[in-house]
């Protein structure tokens, strides 16, 4: 049995490599994706998730400009995954796995497997569990949410069938609480989770009529209730970063207001234009000119990539928005290079990645969209 297993792996594997190669740089269809996170060494790795399988790049060099890849990582039977890094620059794959049930329902877990450095294999996956008691329910709960802490402690989130949200996480040994049920019954969605650079993770989850968020007293505290937010976001699309030390700012598109808004937990929502399409925002906090900016990223009503530019929470005086004219499929994301840059990374029309870098010079200009 376990030959014949290897042996299945081995021609999933030969598949999926094959049919990364065949498209000249033209992805397989991504099921989530794309992530850009910087390794340990400076250099930056993209991740997109295709069927039964994660695709790697990696930089030769910090700041680029080539890149390796893509490398083909295994994931069967993952049907939903997330990205998330800690200050040890460890980058922890997070995913929602479904497995044949025989004559009952289908098995259903959470498993995450780690990359300690750029370039590196994948460690195996492991399951996290799930937080449900009975076999049945575990089909219906959401994908994962995912947050590393100051301490390299991973935070899972998810929502339950119920419309719980359920909390797992390492302790300071490395071992596994037991599931924690954060005491809510209309959530619904993926909840967005950040962890702060003053050791604490907070997290928003969006409901039918409004949004919930909790935060932790202290690092390693469990996380209390915090302000509900006056605002309804439209599935998939919140994004949270942190813009000061130990304060989150949420980005979402509101249904009930203004197209996309800026909100922090005890304020009120603060509309910032953009013309959004369907998808996620993403946010960068980083230095433009010696101020400390917010940098943010969505693909427009019309499919393009749109970015964003204010002044750390000071979104009621203006975000610039400029249309890169790209058109992109799913979210843009954006992270800064080992120079320092400002990255845009995305699907491109075409079906291959795309990507742009900030020029020198004052304000944020983009350069040329290359493939890599």
């Amino acid at each position: 049995m376990r030959a014949d297993t290897a042996r299945n792996d081995a021609r999933r594997r030969q598949s999926a490599e094959g049919e990364a190669a065949g498209h000249a740089g033209r992805l397989p269809a991504v099921l989530s994706g794309p992530w850009l996170v910087p390794g340990h060494d400076g250099r930056l790795i993209a991740y997109a998730q295709v069927d039964q399988a994660v695709l790697r790049w990696t930089e030769r060099s910090p700041g680029g400009p080539d890149w390796t890849g893509p490398d083909v990582l295994p994931a069967e039977g993952i049907t939903e995954l997330t990205v998330a890094q800690g200050r040890n620059r460890y980058v922890q794959l997070l995913g929602r796995r479904v497995r044949d049930g025989g004559d009952g329902p289908p098995a259903v877990d959470l498993v995450y497997a780690i990359q300690y450095q750029a370039g590196r294999p994948l460690s195996e996956w492991r399951s996290v569990g799930n937080p449900h008691g009975k076999r049945e329910r575990t089909a219906q709960m959401g994908a994962p949410a995912a947050a590393v802490d100051t301490a390299g402690a991973l935070h899972v989130f998810v929502a339950t069938a119920e419309g719980h949200v359920a909390m797992r996480r390492e302790d300071a040994s490395g071992r596994w609480e037991p599931w924690l049920d954060l005491k809510v019954t209309a959530a619904l969605d993926v909840p967005a989770a950040v962890a702060t650079s003053t050791g604490h993770v907070e997290l928003l989850a969006p409901t039918s009529t409004g949004a919930l968020t909790w935060y932790q007293r202290s690092p390693g505290a469990v996380p209390e209730r915090g302000h509900d937010l006056d605002v309804v976001p439209l599935p998939g699309s919140v994004t949270a970063v942190e813009t000061s030390p130990g304060r989150v700012t949420y980005y979402l598109t509101d249904l009930v207001g203004a197209g996309i808004v800026a909100v922090r937990p005890g304020e009120w929502p603060v509309p910032i234009g953009g013309n959004p399409g369907d998808g996620r925002h993403a946010a960068l906090a980083t230095t433009l000119d010696g101020y400390p900016c917010t940098v943010l990223a969505h693909r427009d009503a019309g499919g393009r990539i749109v970015l964003g530019v204010c002044v750390a929470e000071d979104e009621r005086n203006g975000v610039w928005w400029t249309d890169t004219g790209t058109v992109c499929q799913g979210d843009p994301v954006l992270a800064r290079d080992g120079r320092g840059r400002v990255v845009v990374l995305a699907v491109a029309g075409d079906g291959t990645l795309t990507l742009a870098r900030q020029e020198d010079g004052p304000g944020l200009t983009l350069g040329d969209w290359i493939s890599i």
